[in-house]
């Protein structure tokens, strides 16, 4: 269960050129129960973010300010550029060392599109965004969820073709 995903108005997914459905953002979003967006703004400490993610349980947060996307905070960065810097968290901003270079999607973005932009961009998160509004954020783990979700489907249609059940 993931506590960024929020839902909006649904969308249809692709298929591709064999005819089979390709799983989109907006599946995955579906596949989890409706919550609400949770974000940081820039001005916060890193202290209050690091809070933040440890009781949602998550390891990033959009940074919003006046309900624009600015950037993400995340443990990496956290990590990378408070701990091995010798910051102080409760005196550090949000802003100071945030990533402003976010990679986003739309919930027509298909599942592997996705997990080929996490990869190029060595990245485990993908800020969903329509119209320039944050709409969620999907983490790899969602997408391999969903993949493996596909593929058991799949392979349990083929045994069943296998053995003529319909």
């Amino acid at each position: 269960m993931c506590p960024y995903l929020v839902l909006s108005n649904p969308i249809n997914t692709s298929t591709n050129s064999g005819g089979t459905t390709m799983k989109s953002v907006l599946d995955v979003l579906n596949h989890h129960e409706q919550h609400e967006l949770y974000s940081i703004a820039p001005i916060e400490t890193v202290f209050e973010a690091i809070k933040l993610m440890s009781e949602l349980h998550v390891g990033l947060l959009p940074v919003l300010q006046e309900n624009k996307l600015v950037g993400v905070i995340s443990e990496r960065d956290y990590a990378r550029k408070v701990i091995l810097k010798d910051k102080a968290s409760k005196t550090t901003r949000v802003s100071e060392i945030m990533t402003r270079d976010v990679v986003t999607v739309t919930k027509k973005e298909r599942v592997d599109v996705c997990v080929a932009l996490m990869k190029k961009h060595r990245i485990r998160h993908l800020i969903v965004m329509e119209e320039g509004v944050v709409e969620g954020v999907i983490s790899i783990r969602d997408l391999f969820s969903e993949i493996i979700d596909e593929q058991s489907e799949q392979i349990s249609d083929l045994v069943h073709y296998i053995r003529g059940e319909t």
